[in-house]
């Protein structure tokens, strides 16, 4: 005999969780513009991962993660300095789901060069589903593969570290980046007084050796216990991109001060912060003077996730509207047989399929663009405009998402 919920009442009308579900097979219009870009042949290790990240034990650590926020600990019980920030092991556990996919690096090969074929558009699908269980560890992992486009321009860097960004680990020790299994990096460009306007940035860089001195803040430098950044600064030559590790190559702690973690709204299980460089060690990348045709490398590949996670988050919206009202019942009808509400979901469904499309032909173009200088200028336009557009409309979709759900 089945017992009531409550001593009051039974728990009638409500629709079941949505979870242990392949995210890609359910996701027709994801399968299509997969195909339509030439990543078709992946469809098994595309499923494999739908139903892995479509799980219910992946759907609980990304609940986890969002309620259990990182802690920033600026000092030991000794008064001296950690900056070191802590996470649950949700996190960690999220962090390491993607790694080993490859979410963080299967877009290039072992050498830091494009890994051509269809590797972007399958990355995406991935990226994309991964979003829509928990966007917040997708910070570092997105920081991490765009950032080895700026390390093109130096070399002998990018040789370095390559090794350890091209294995499918994920290592979160506070240690050295050349002793660990695996490491993430992250981004440092805006200051208090110009925010975007980054050219108007006052941290200073000075020699030193080889290498270079960094005095100043970071008004926003998220993922703080990534390995490495690539931050801007001064220079004699002017705005200059350089690599910022976490230890300096003694394997002392450098001298990278966290301020405080910002307090956000979303984005709530990856940490965001501000932060001081006390004369930080730090390597030149790219010519001095150049930091911003050297950075944009990077931000472009970072638009471009932006663009695949507001999509995926919209995707995750309309699905669990969808399976709401497949079982809520008013007035006599399931929600999804109101005329209204079918209404209301057509349209949500239609701007998603939209947006995956219209994403999923983007990453095509940078799948292309080593080869075709017609897709190369596709991709450097059309970037900027679909992140601004699929980003923008992704708030307000989720919101309607939300009332499909009414009181719940």
């Amino acid at each position: 005999m089945t017992q009531p919920s409550f001593a009051t009442h039974e728990v009638l009308n409500q629709s079941p969780p949505f979870e242990d579900v392949d995210l890609f097979a359910l996701d027709r219009p994801l399968a299509d513009a997969v195909a339509a870009n030439g990543g078709a042949s992946a469809n098994r290790e595309l499923s494999e991962f739908g139903q892995q990240w479509g799980s219910a034990v992946m759907a609980a650590r990304g609940r986890i993660a969002n309620e259990n926020t990182p802690k920033l600990r600026t000092f030991d019980a000794r008064g001296v300095r950690r900056d070191e920030v802590e996470f649950h092991p949700a996190y960690h556990e999220l962090m390491a789901r993607s790694a080993h996919a490859g979410v963080h690096n299967s877009t290039w090969t072992a050498l830091g060069k494009p890994a051509g074929g269809a590797a972007e558009v399958v990355r995406a699908a991935k990226f994309y589903m991964a979003a829509q269980v928990e966007t917040g560890h997708l910070c570092p992992i997105t920081m991490t593969r765009a950032s080895v486009a700026a390390l093109t321009a130096q070399p002998d860097l990018l040789a370095k570290a390559m090794p350890v960004i091209a294995t499918r680990a994920y290592d979160p020790s506070f240690a050295p980046w050349w002793t660990k299994r695996g490491m993430t990096l992250g981004m440092g460009m805006t200051e208090k007084q110009g925010g975007t306007d980054v050219r108007s940035n006052s941290t200073r860089a000075t020699r030193d050796g080889n290498a270079y001195r960094i005095t100043g803040h970071k008004w926003f430098m998220s993922a703080p216990m990534c390995d490495a950044f690539l931050v801007l600064a001064q220079a004699d030559e002017g705005l200059t991109c350089f690599f910022m590790p976490r230890f300096k190559p003694d394997g002392s702690v450098n001298a990278i001060q966290f301020q405080r973690l910002k307090d956000k709204l979303g984005n709530r299980s990856n940490a965001s912060s501000e932060v001081e460089f006390a004369g930080a060690y730090a390597e030149r990348v790219g010519d001095e003077g150049k930091g911003i045709r050297t950075i944009i490398q990077m931000v472009q590949l970072t638009r471009q996730d932006c663009a695949i996670a507001s999509a995926g988050l919209m995707r995750s919206g309309l699905a669990h509207a969808l399976h709401h009202a497949r079982h809520r019942s008013v007035f006599q009808k399931h929600l999804a047989d109101q005329p209204l509400m079918q209404a209301v979901l057509s349209d949500m469904a239609l701007h998603v399929e939209a947006s995956i499309a219209l994403v999923m032909r983007l990453c095509h173009s940078f799948d292309r663009a080593p080869d075709d200088p017609k897709e190369a200028a596709f991709m450097r336009l059309l970037t900027p405009a679909i992140k601004y557009w699929v980003c923008k409309s992704a708030p307000g979709f989720l919101y309607e998402a939300m009332e499909c759900l009414g009181g719940n």
